[in-house]
């Protein structure tokens, strides 16, 4: 990111949101009481468990568990990112999102590009429809088996004949446009000399012509570049936009936003190598592929994936060309590799590609295929053991050799433990042995590592310990369900060296509620969005309360900020008694200690 969404935006934009209004929207909900209920939209079940409180604004399933602000549930019902999350309902606010906000793979900063590149599909689409000679695109896609409604949703289209059409009916003489269109890669720009031969013409020509036309989309929907098949002896076959501000395409997946308006729950997301697969396997219901734009897979195209599903299947021929291509898109996302997640590679029979499985097999087919894909061990070290004599002491000492600069690209955890197991398996070498010839420290292996995740607008607190009824535990909860609260603690500094779990929490939390006292609970949680402590405090948010009487809440919320007086009282008497012994007490020290004493003689 080169920037981060401030907080008191997202604040903003929790405060223009009815939680109630967003979800009902897509999850109808009924009224229970002070809570509004529906069957739960991350796991199956019978009977509502779903609540969503309107006061709070806030949502949480009783059956799995799954609860937060509207911001969170955009981003796992829709699948969107955080700032996509916080984008969504700052248009739906009618908020502008501050730029600081945008991050260099996503220049937002340009929306009429994106309205451009919209025009542009919807005239290829046009096109594809009433264009004279759009005939042999017709037949092809008919060919090809495919219906208006996955025409439709992949957005399809025909790039007529002809230099300058996107640039006379987009670009309409408009030099701005013009520009765009060309920043866009929409257009191409003519060398010197054509440009010297004639005058009269624009500088600039299209640069699709007499192709079927496939919009690439963001996670968004938004069109950012287009991909052309050529139907006739024309080269190259397939053309993509070039990168450009809006396009990279070791980022971007095609096919990823139509997989994600298909599929609420995503189990698994086959790549594949090109659009037509995609659309192809789409038309046999096999709705959960995506394919790379050109490239080979990379470690930022499995990180997106692995944030929507656990299994990813990387499909390929089953020719030598096939098995190298698996090979690079192994060795590029060895560092997206991590525990709870898998790649699995499948190899297609020879002369088959997914189209003509789907055709011939139909969805059951290809999910037979998928059944024989190799786990990703197999697949490395099938690969490797391939190039050594196993049989020998040399063989093996050689794959020692050839696993070393992969194993090290993978993240310290369970997955680079078990690998390196396998690996201790192969060569018949103790674990102890192996590790020095790896160049991997040995506490890497012991253990999972856990990384602790920081918040930018709070100090890391010590570890959470959810189960253990303390007073700190009760006081977070009631804070969080009455947040007025806060308002009768005084400085709550106070309590800040106290040794206690969360008690910085706590303190944080009074600071926060004292400089606002008119957040709701899902704009206080928002606070520890994307941190350790989120699931947590959103976990006490709708702990049942043992009293419900808000006068005896009061009360006993007042008894444990005496108790965390007095405990800060002793702890404060007992280090100037230290200083006392070691070195004396100075005149303000020496009065401190006078009132302390007094007060925790009269208790």
């Amino acid at each position: 990111m080169a920037g981060t969404i401030p907080r008191e935006f997202i604040d903003e934009v929790l405060a223009y949101t009815d939680i109630v209004e967003l979800i009902d929207s897509r999850v109808p909900l009924k009224r229970a009481g002070n809570n509004h209920m529906a069957c739960c939209p991350f796991h199956g079940e019978k009977t509502p468990s779903f609540s969503v409180n309107q006061t709070k604004q806030f949502y949480h399933c009783f059956g799995c568990g799954e609860s937060g602000d509207a911001i969170r549930f955009l981003t796992e019902y829709e699948h969107l990112s955080f700032v996509e999350a916080v984008e969504e309902l700052a248009q739906m606010a009618g908020l502008e999102v501050p730029k600081v906000a945008f991050s260099q793979d996503a220049p937002r900063q340009a929306p009429e590009q994106f309205d451009l590149l919209d025009q542009v599909s919807n005239y290829y689409q046009h096109q594809l429809k009433n264009h004279p000679q759009s005939q042999q695109v017709k037949d092809y896609v008919q060919q090809r088996g495919l219906s208006a409604e996955v025409i439709k949703t992949f957005g399809l289209g025909f790039s007529p004949p002809g230099w300058d059409n996107v640039l006379k009916v987009i670009g309409a003489g408009d030099e701005k446009k013009t520009q765009a269109l060309f920043d866009t890669g929409m257009l191409i720009q003519r060398d010197e000399e054509n440009k010297a031969q004639s005058s009269q013409r624009s500088p600039y020509y299209d640069r699709f012509r007499e192709r079927l036309m496939f919009p690439i989309r963001d996670r968004r929907g938004r069109t950012i570049a287009f991909g052309g098949r050529i139907l006739g002896d024309g080269k190259p076959k397939y053309l993509n936009s070039p990168e450009t501000r809006l396009f990279h395409k070791g980022q971007e997946l095609y096919g990823l936003f139509e997989l994600k308006q298909a599929l609420r729950k995503i189990d698994h997301i086959v790549v594949v190598e090109g659009y037509m697969d995609v659309v192809s396997l789409a038309q046999f219901g096999v709705n959960y592929s995506v394919a790379t734009l050109g490239t080979a897979t990379t470690a930022e195209h499995l990180q997106k994936l692995f944030r929507l599903c656990d299994e990813v299947y990387f499909c390929f021929d089953g020719d030598r060309a096939g098995r190298e291509a698996a090979w690079r898109a192994m060795n590029n996302t060895l560092s997206a590799m991590k525990p709870g997640k898998q790649a699995r590679f499948m190899f297609l029979p020879d002369g088959e590609d997914p189209d003509t499985i789907v055709r011939q097999h139909g969805q059951a087919g290809f999910a037979a295929e998928m059944d024989k894909a190799m786990s990703f061990s197999e697949f490395f070290y099938d690969n490797l053991t391939q190039q050594v004599d196993m049989s020998s002491l040399d063989g093996r000492s050689r794959l020692i050799d050839l696993s070393k600069p992969y194993l090290g690209k993978i993240q310290e955890g369970a997955f680079q433990t078990l690998m390196v197991a396998r690996l201790s398996e192969l060569a018949e070498i103790e674990p102890a042995s192996l590790l020095p010839l790896l160049g991997i420290k040995s506490h890497a292996i012991s253990g999972m590592a856990t990384a602790q995740t920081k918040s930018k607008y709070f100090k890391p607190s010590s570890a959470v310990v959810p189960d253990a009824p303390s007073p700190v535990k009760k006081a977070l909860t009631y804070l969080l369900q009455y947040p007025y609260l806060a308002a009768s603690v005084g400085d709550p500094g106070r309590f800040s060296s106290l040794e206690l779990t969360n008690i910085s929490v706590f303190v944080q939390l009074l600071d926060l509620l004292q400089n606002d006292p008119q957040l709701s609970t899902a704009r206080i949680l928002a606070n520890w969005q994307n941190t350790e402590l989120h699931p947590y405090l959103s976990q006490l948010a709708i702990e049942p309360l043992l009293i419900s009487d808000e006068q005896a809440i009061g009360c006993e919320f007042n008894e444990i900020l005496q108790l965390f007086t007095r405990q800060y009282q002793q702890q404060r008497f007992t280090q100037l008694q230290r200083i006392l012994r070691q070195q004396g007490l100075n005149p303000q020290e020496k009065s401190e200690y006078m009132q302390l004493l007094g007060a925790l003689k009269s208790k």
